[in-house]
């Protein structure tokens, strides 16, 4: 697979220079869009002095990047610190030029940048700037908007409708040279044949309100004309500011085709079935993403025990292929197929397993572990407000289907002839027991 590029930047219709700028080095694997701010053509300066920093940086780490596309041992985790470090080496010395400058005090700029690593890329964005993807038609927001009027939506203080035309639309959360440190959003996330992104600025965003309609405008075959064309849409559409468009598409080499496509159809196998799982039916696309990245792929043998009952265990289990059969001492309950998960209270408590799980046909699941799940949900607090939300409502229906199972028996045992005792004084454990069936 590799990518091909494509980058356009516009000065706009109402603007008299240009703050924005673009950054595309193939051979290092990454793309940038800044959009400066601060007057007397600071903002010019803060935004190139971010691209060159990001990328110089990130030079001194080409061995890191290079074992990252080979995936060798935890060389993708470490990229991503090495990307918020570029961020903030760019921010700290930005700052420091603003503080030795009185003419560029206050300068700062956003930033969205991808690094592509073999089938992965990871963002790294601070600030209003976007990443989307576009996969089969469908588009998808990579970034969130550090903004005044995206942060009030996300406390239900506004609707998205009355946040586009707030006069707060421009004022941005965070950036990069507007304090010596700054927080980056990060983002690792598989990248398959025929995905098409866009690093842009809010001069271009900010003029598509409807994201199929931005999805329309990516999806052109001629990957050369796609950013010509999204500037001078935004034009078009009044061109208030400058306008930025970086545009990648990946593309199956013919050597490797076949085993590109398997690994497509993987990838989208996993979020296909993250997204039909109860758990999980509250998050974003971003959101799934950064619970995939916390999963690994396990195998099993038709008849290999895959839990025991009275075992601890901190793992939950997403069935992606094929059967596994629930059972409770030598009794058989349920055969669970792919789309349904099992052992989800091991991510709440160390209890024991309540129950024992073999795989019944050649089955492949997809693990979460406890410890895992614990660093997402600190480093996520939304996405752990969802999850436990989600996890509520599991629970609830679970408690439900039993009080109406209990609820059935306890019937079936009234309308038994019981001429010496009342049903106040059955013992509890006899409704566990099948109708027509006496105590012992």
């Amino acid at each position: 697979m590799h990518i091909v590029a494509i980058g356009k930047t516009d000065v706009g219709l109402k603007r008299d220079h240009n703050e924005d700028q673009l950054l595309m080095d193939p051979g290092l694997g990454l793309y940038v869009v800044c959009d400066g701010m601060g007057g007397h053509a600071a903002g010019e300066v803060a935004s190139a002095h971010a691209v060159k920093t990001v990328q110089r940086v990130l030079q001194e780490q080409q061995a890191l990047i290079d074992e990252a596309k080979r995936d060798v041992g935890d060389a993708r985790d470490r990229l991503v610190t090495a990307v918020e470090v570029a961020v903030n080496t760019a921010c700290s010395e930005i700052f420091n030029m603003a503080t030795k400058d009185t003419g560029k005090a206050g300068m700062g700029t956003t930033l969205v940048m991808m690094v592509v690593v073999g089938g992965k890329g990871l963002m790294g964005h601070v600030g209003d700037s976007r990443l989307y993807m576009v996969r089969a038609g469908q588009i998808h927001q990579l970034s969130e908007d550090h903004s005044y009027t995206s942060e009030m939506v996300k406390r239900g203080k506004m609707t998205r409708e009355q946040a586009r035309s707030s006069p707060y639309a421009n004022v941005i959360t965070r950036a990069v040279g507007i304090q010596k440190n700054v927080q980056v959003d990060t983002l690792l996330f598989d990248i398959i044949p025929g995905d098409t992104f866009l690093l842009c600025s809010d001069g271009l965003h900010g003029y598509y309100d409807d994201p199929n309609d931005l999805a329309d405008s990516l999806g052109g075959t001629d990957t050369e004309k796609v950013p010509d064309t999204l500037i001078q849409t935004a034009n078009n559409r009044g061109g208030k500011d400058n306008i930025t468009a970086v545009v990648l598409r990946a593309v199956a080499d013919a050597s490797d085709r076949a085993l590109e496509e398997a690994r497509a159809t993987e990838v989208n196998l996993k979020l296909d079935t993250l997204k039909k799982i109860p758990l999980f039916r509250y998050l974003t696309y971003q959101e799934l993403v950064k619970v995939l990245n916390i999963t690994y792929l396990e195998t099993y043998e038709a008849g290999a025990q895959i839990i025991k009952e009275g075992d601890s265990g901190e793992e939950l289990y997403i069935v992606l292929a094929g059967r596994v059969v629930v059972s409770r001492g030598s009794q058989e309950i349920v055969e669970l197929h792919p789309g349904v998960h099992f052992g989800e209270m091991a991510l709440v408590d160390q209890s024991p397993r309540s129950a024992t799980v073999t795989a019944r046909d050649p089955t492949r699941l997809l693990v979460v572990q406890r410890r895992s799940f614990y660093t997402l949900i600190r480093k996520e607090p939304v996405l752990a407000v969802k999850l436990l939300w989600s996890f509520v409502q599991v629970l609830s229906r679970r408690l439900r289907e039993t009080n109406e199972q209990l609820s059935g028996a306890r019937t079936a045992l009234e309308s038994r002839d019981l001429p010496f005792m009342e049903i106040e004084d059955i013992d509890d454990n006899e409704v566990t027991r099948p109708p027509g069936k006496a105590a012992g």
